[in-house]
């Protein structure tokens, strides 16, 4: 059906009539924060009250990375684990898994209409009403742990309707100034925002801002701080790592493709929780340990690999991948496309003396940059070339590719899921 031939919700039938329907009142690429709509729809509807053990997730980085390893833990262990996450890459079910699979479109419809006999009167933006619908999902559902992931910053979230029983904050650095502030002491204070009086706790970050500890002290939570309560970090062979809790201690972990640092966060989140499982099924959990988007392989020879790194925090992480990659391949070519309220230079900066040629492809507007100027922030040394769009970059640098080659395609979910797509369908 047709988005614009969509005026009321009784003429939604599909998820994707739904999604339309929401869209064309608020945007998907809109952002309005507060937490005063989604509460009163909420309430309507007891669909703050989710079931079981609640997980509430945030950080400017590795969010997915700590949902996908927390599931993957629980669910080893045989629990029932409902996941809601965001953004999705290829398909919008991806957003809501239950027991690791895909919520199904019935289930979506459902509490999408839920959620808009709820609302009445009440405007929702396309991400609260989304969440919401997840919530009564889960609620009908009742899964044992619901580990949700906050979309952006934390207090004012529409996630943050929810009481968790442990808050984790992954990592915290500069991203969405415009609506978290322009320092760390100020997103940490919005990030700081999931913490409950006298709950759990669980921060991931290397260096943690003073508003973060501040907030800690007068909610009087049970802080979990890395390398105070809990430690990790290679083996000496470097082919293994460790990691040291409260009371558990485990070696020889296998190295994962996802960062050692938000594993580490999760298994103190889980022993804090009594939910850590035993040494053996961990060990094999993390040794199948995958996301896709993050550190993705597609193929070899030439090899292209996949990361959604969209900030400077995350693109410095796969700078230093990168690092260790290069010297196995005669070229390294980099097809990258960003979102131009993102810090364009200083998440390409790591990424000097690295790469043989950029493909820089401009995105969607309103928020996607132009490929030009994307390559004004490019650094110098390397060749550089720009295209309209992620599908017509990769039509041209594919002609160039020798088996040596190393591709590196990266800079946002959309330059990723734009890929990912033309991959499936065959047509790169």
């Amino acid at each position: 059906m047709n988005s614009s031939a969509l005026t009321t919700s009784q003429s939604c039938q599909s998820l994707t009539d739904w999604l339309a329907f929401i869209e064309q009142s608020h945007p998907i690429d809109q952002i309005e924060l507060g937490l005063a709509r989604v509460q009163k729809v909420a309430a309507r509807g007891a669909l703050q009250h989710l079931p079981g053990i609640k997980i509430l997730l945030a950080g400017t980085n590795g969010k997915g990375s700590s949902a996908r390893c927390l599931e993957q833990l629980l669910l080893t262990q045989g629990y029932s684990v409902g996941v809601y996450t965001s953004p999705h890459l290829l398909h919008f079910n991806e957003r809501l898994r239950l027991n690791g699979v895909d919520a199904a479109d019935a289930l979506w419809v459902e509490g999408l209409r839920q959620v808009e006999a709820l609302r009445d009167d009440v405007p929702l933006t396309y991400f609260e009403f989304t969440t919401l619908a997840a919530f009564a999902i889960l609620i009908r559902q009742q899964p044992d742990i619901c580990i949700i992931e906050v979309g952006l910053g934390g207090r004012l979230d529409a996630t943050n309707i929810i009481t968790p029983d442990a808050s984790v904050i992954t990592t915290i650095d500069l991203d969405h100034q415009d609506w978290l502030g322009n320092d760390r002491e100020s997103i940490g204070r919005e990030k700081a925002g999931i913490f409950r009086a006298g709950r759990l706790a669980v921060v991931g970050d290397l260096d943690v801002p003073d508003s973060v500890l501040t907030a800690a002290t007068s909610l009087a939570v049970r802080l979990q701080l890395v390398h105070r309560d809990y430690r990790y970090g290679l083996a000496e062979d470097g082919l293994t790592w460790y990691w040291q809790g409260s009371a558990q201690e485990l070696s020889a972990l296998p190295l994962t493709k996802l960062p050692m640092q938000n594993i580490a966060t999760c298994l103190a989140c889980l022993e804090a929780l009594q939910l850590l499982p035993p040494p053996d099924k961990i060990a094999k959990v993390l040794s199948e340990l995958t996301l896709p988007g993050r550190m993705q392989w597609l193929q070899q020879q030439p090899a292209i690999l996949l990361d959604v790194a969209h900030n400077p925090q995350s693109a410095a992480y796969l700078a230093a991948q990168l690092a260790l990659l290069a010297p196995r391949y005669e070229r390294i070519h980099v097809l990258v496309g960003m979102l131009k309220d993102k810090d364009m230079q200083q998440s390409l900066a790591d990424f000097a003396g690295l790469v043989s040629h950029w493909h820089c492809a401009g995105l969607p507007s309103p928020r996607g940059a132009s490929a030009d100027l994307l390559a004004a922030q490019v650094p110098a040394g390397a060749a550089v070339s720009c295209y309209s769009d992620v599908g017509s970059a990769w039509a041209s640098l594919q002609t160039q590719l020798q088996p040596t080659d190393f591709v590196l395609i990266f800079g946002s979910f959309v330059t990723v899921s734009q890929f990912l797509a033309l991959w499936q369908q065959g047509n790169v």
